[in-house]
């Protein structure tokens, strides 16, 4: 492996590099029209442009016309490509990451879940609504990231979002076909980390709590996972290894699973290095993605068991609002990143961030040699950082690794709905003893949705008239759901706004008289644009 071209962008381009470098292997980095200024580009020891970062055989192009003998597709996009794969390995190449019939059998969601069964794995019932009941969550088969999935709590919420899971999951993936799985409103999610090699040795290395989510995305990783003992995380890595040996899976991966008290269900397995995966490597001492070339390479693994040292904890930071988590353009102006903590970052200073990718501009990780050091050692990275020029979500990352629940590690998958951003947090956390009292003897109330932008717009009335619901982001109209002359009620949807294969549905802030509409499905929009004009 003399030259790798990593089939990707932003950040974990550029991890990749570094590893690259590590080994001593030159880098190619790939760079679509709309994207010639980015980090990743530049720092690369060439450069090859391509018509899009979804394109296998645009891969396999730029990879031979630079000489790269490897291709490392990174995470998103393609990475769990069963046909970039294939067409790296039938161009000759060295493919860092899993082997097609491993992609193909853990990427179909629901086929993964029959071999979960089969291989004594727990998994959530899926099938028909009729079959699971409600609330269920409607997920695309061939998904990630959170998109392409809806969460439903009755039978008059189905039509509309199996609707919007289709759209989202064709626009992220190519494929809209989805299923329905029983949804758990509280559990935690949590992860195990695999490593496996073609010599058939398969090691998990540990587990990520990753509970704290927005739109089914992480927010805040860490490990180890305080709500695991060292038998229940025995039981996880057994099963998360046996799902790898039933897949004959290859190179890094991550087991998902959702923790109800001590029951787990395994979600799915992602074929590809994780956004979190620094808080692991932290913690292990293991360079997760050398790993991969060494095992690409037909070499050995290097690590051979799970060694937790300490805690590491990670946030991502985001180009989007710390409120309502749209996510936000414009130029970097000042971006000044702490250097007392590991911070894998993706842009630079005067760098333009745009809508058509993921906003993320920098992960920080922190490493203690005690869950509360590793937070305290996060918080004072936060202090540190700055960014203007566009909004981010530093002010929530500040809130949130000050925040009493989270600093008790006593939080679940609800978090965010239970406790908006920015809210006021309680003096304290609650008492452990009461809290696992009232979990185990009381129902639990319904969360509530993530706050949206047309919330703030709504408590705000009293304040100021509202005549109009405008874009909150730059993207495409999806839907439009209302006409001129149409009388519309408080919180029912307008128009759905896409941006980077999200979508937004824009609803009415009160009981109003719509009077105009400016936009048409398939229309391109600034933010800020008036989409809909109303009247009481």
């Amino acid at each position: 492996m003399q030259r790798l071209l990593v089939a990707n962008r932003g950040e974990i381009a550029l991890r990749i590099f570094r590893a690259c470098a590590l080994e001593g292997i030159e880098t190619v980095a790939v760079v679509a029209p709309d994207d010639r200024g980015s980090l990743h580009a530049r720092a690369a020891d060439a450069v090859v442009e391509i018509d899009s970062y979804l394109d296998p055989a645009a891969h396999v192009r730029a990879a031979r016309e630079s000489g790269a003998d490897a291709v490392h597709p990174g995470y998103g996009f393609l990475s769990e490509s069963a046909d970039l794969a294939e067409a790296v390995l039938e161009a000759g190449l060295t493919w860092v990451g899993p082997p097609p019939a491993a992609l193909r059998a853990g990427g179909d969601k629901l086929a993964a879940k029959e071999t979960a069964r089969a291989a004594g794995v727990p998994v959530l019932p899926n099938g028909s609504p009729e079959e699971v009941g409600f609330p269920l969550l409607v997920k695309a088969a061939a998904g990630g990231g959170g998109r392409g999935m809806r969460i439903v709590r009755s039978a008059e919420e189905l039509d509309d979002a199996v609707e919007a899971a289709k759209r989202e999951a064709a626009a992220a993936f190519g494929d809209d076909t989805v299923f329905f799985e029983r949804f758990l409103e509280r559990p935690r999610h949590v992860e195990i980390q695999v490593l496996a090699d073609t010599h058939g040795t398969v090691v998990a290395l540990g587990e990520r709590d990753c509970s704290i989510q927005r739109r089914h995305q992480k927010v805040l990783e860490e490990s180890p996972s305080p709500a695991l003992d060292p038998e229940l995380r025995a039981r996880m890595s057994g099963a998360a290894a046996a799902f790898a040996r039933a897949i004959g899976y290859v190179s890094a991966g991550t087991a998902e699973f959702v923790l109800d008290g001590r029951d787990f269900y395994f979600l799915e397995l992602n074929a590809r290095i994780q956004v979190e995966h620094p808080v692991t490597e932290l913690v292990t001492g293991v360079d997760i993605v050398r790993e991969q070339l060494r095992i690409a390479r037909g070499e050995t693994l290097h690590v051979t068991h799970c060694n937790l040292v300490g805690h590491a904890v990670e946030v991502r930071l985001y180009a989007e609002d710390p409120r309502t988590f749209l996510p936000q353009a414009g130029r970097i102006e000042r971006l000044r990143l702490p250097d007392s903590v590991r911070v894998d970052a993706g842009v630079a200073e005067g760098d333009e961030v745009g809508t058509s990718y993921d906003p993320m501009l920098a992960k920080l990780i922190a490493h203690g040699s005690t869950r509360d050091d590793a937070f305290d050692r996060l918080a004072a990275a936060l202090r540190e950082t700055e960014v203007t020029g566009v909004t981010t979500n530093l002010p929530f990352l500040r809130w949130l690794v000050s925040h009493p629940l989270v600093r008790a590690g006593r939080v679940t998958t609800a978090f965010l709905t239970e406790h908006p951003p920015l809210s006021e947090p309680p003096p304290r956390a609650p008492d452990a003893a009461w809290s696992g009292a009232w979990r185990l003897n009381l129902a639990a109330p319904a969360p509530r949705p993530v706050p949206s932008v047309d919330d703030a717009a709504a408590s705000r009335r009293g304040e100021t008239e509202q005549a109009s619901v405008t874009a909150p982001m730059p993207g495409t109209v999806i839907k439009v759901l209302t006409e001129a002359g149409a009388r519309v009620t408080a919180r029912q949807p307008l128009v759905v706004l896409e941006a980077m294969k999200m979508e937004t549905p824009l609803v009415a802030p009160y009981d109003a008289t719509v009077r105009a509409v400016h936009v048409a499905e398939g229309d391109r929009v600034a933010g800020g644009t008036v989409l809909v004009e109303l009247e009481e």
